[in-house]
């Protein structure tokens, strides 16, 4: 007797299904996607059309929205595996009605459509509020290091980019030999042989004046010269605040990345010029506050201040592949990339979700927190968190008091990491006693042993289960855009799996 076996022809002819509804199941997660892109507010992405209908016909925004939310829920955030996809997979066929958008129109979609594609964050947390998710006692706040789309080895200093832009400046001189003469015909100028020479000629080819950019440089607020010295941080404290402007003005006008290698290049070096303009301003505005202030106790300071002289190149380094990422610290090692910020409540719904390219996540809570808020606010949701928990890296006593006045929320965040047996010095007594005593009842220690099983799976599932361990796009805003979409369509997911539970 013959073996059987179900018999395959794969030159048999047969009649596909009429209807794109008998392709998949009725619980498949394109339906879902689509049903619920239906349901979403759209009107920021129509507006960027032409309302008369005239010009080529462009791709339904509604399309390409479900498009781009599926293929981040299943882990596709290459344009062109997306583009093949929609030539060779069913579930993509199925969104785009067997329409195929090259590569090139979904970029493009991406790209133009940044700011609306950030603001489906909230548009898709409101569905969760309708299916009861989002309402939570307790919410944890941390942080990931992802890496960015940005060669670690392409970090240079000031000085390197000074000589990469004078070298190309010489390459396309064709009159070599008539320039040089009798030289070997690789000999700088002589006006820049030197640092300083090179840095004037690279401020010339720039186009800035230094010092109207340190009246200006990080620009985005006065200095709090309270504030600044009730933390006692001395000269650093205002060098530092400078730098907090600085960022604060680079998020509010983020500069996309450019394509050409000359012009990252000039692009780095400003970076570099701005940031010695912010530190130069810091320290001139330290200088005058010192002339005509007080020490805590009332009195004047007994001298002025040690003079401090800027450096005649600026310090630092920026990377010329990403500049917006920075050298941190990973799981394993480090890495040339961004701090991605999460806020997560017990059923491990996204409450907010942010980029930051600060390493450290000292100066995040009360940000956070905001985000969370807003979140909440544009999602309508009116039942508010009681208490957010973070490990020891968000301890920022300014912060967790600002947090408990302005927003009434309880904050359980350790001042001691694991590692240390006993307190830093100056670490004891007020908040830091109260926050310790705290986390020794029985309820603290359980709340903040519930941070752990509530944030960082959400980090294990997105790097491990969903591939996610780079960020494709470069910038911060694109960046900020990829991380958003990422937690949009984890909440999506996670929302598809509840309904196909309940029902």
């Amino acid at each position: 007797m013959p073996q059987n076996f179900i018999e395959s022809s794969r030159d048999q002819s047969f009649l596909l299904p009429p209807s794109l509804r008998d392709w998949l199941p009725e619980d498949h997660l394109a339906w879902f996607v689509i049903q619920t892109v239906d349901e979403l507010d759209l009107a920021a992405f129509f507006s960027a059309y032409r309302a008369d209908g005239l010009g080529r016909a462009a791709y339904d925004p509604a399309v390409m929205v479900a498009l781009v939310l599926y293929s981040f829920s299943i882990g596709e955030r290459s344009a062109r595996a997306i583009e093949a996809h929609c030539r060779q997979d069913v579930a993509f066929r199925v969104i785009c009605g067997n329409l195929t958008p090259d590569h090139a129109t979904i970029a493009r979609f991406l790209r133009r459509h940044e700011q609306a594609l950030c603001a489906l964050f909230g548009s898709v947390l409101g569905l969760c509020e309708r299916a009861g998710l989002v309402g939570s006692r307790v919410v944890a706040i941390d942080g990931t290091k992802v890496s960015g789309n940005a060669n670690r080895d392409r970090t240079v200093d000031y000085d390197q980019i000074a000589r990469e832009i004078i070298a190309d400046a010489i390459k396309v001189d064709e009159a070599e030999d008539e320039l040089y003469g009798d030289q070997r015909g690789d000999e700088l100028p002589e006006e820049l042989r030197t640092h300083e020479g090179r840095r004037e000629w690279l401020r010339r080819e720039l186009g800035r004046d230094h010092e109207a950019n340190v009246e200006t440089g990080g620009e985005g607020g006065e200095f709090d010269a309270d504030r600044i010295v009730d933390r006692i941080q001395g000269r650093q404290g205002w060098t530092r605040e400078a730098r907090r402007h600085l960022e604060a003005d680079r998020w509010a006008n983020p500069a996309p990345v450019a394509r050409a290698r000359s012009e990252r290049l000039r692009d780095a070096a400003g970076r570099l010029e701005d940031e010695l303009a912010a530190e130069t301003r810091g320290n001139r505005a330290y200088e005058q506050w010192r002339a005509g202030g007080q020490m805590r106790d009332g009195r004047r300071f007994s001298r002025p201040p040690n003079p401090w002289q800027p450096p005649e190149i600026p310090a630092g380094t920026v990377n010329l592949t990403d500049p917006d990422t920075k050298l941190m610290k990973g799981m394993r090692n480090y890495i040339q990339g961004y701090n991605a910020q999460a806020v997560v409540n017990d059923q491990q719904i996204v409450l907010a979700a942010e980029i930051t390219n600060d390493p450290g996540d000292f100066s995040h809570l009360r940000p956070m927190v905001q985000s969370m808020i807003s979140e909440l606010n544009s999602a309508g949701v009116t039942d508010r968190p009681q208490l957010v928990v973070a490990d020891a890296g968000y301890w920022n006593e300014e912060h967790i008091n600002e947090v408990i006045a302005d927003h009434h929320l309880q904050v359980l965040i350790p001042p001691d990491s694991g590692k240390r047996s006993t307190p830093r010095r100056g670490w004891s007594g007020g908040l830091y006693d109260w926050m310790r005593h705290v986390l020794d009842t029985d309820v603290g220690r359980e709340h903040y042993r519930q941070r752990r099983e509530t944030v960082e799976p959400l980090f294990g599932h997105t790097k491990h289960n969903r591939k996610f361990t780079r960020f494709h796009r470069r910038g911060r805003l694109r960046v900020r855009t990829e991380w958003r979409l990422l937690m949009t369509t984890h909440n999506l997911t996670k929302l598809h799996r509840y309904q196909l539970a309940a029902g």
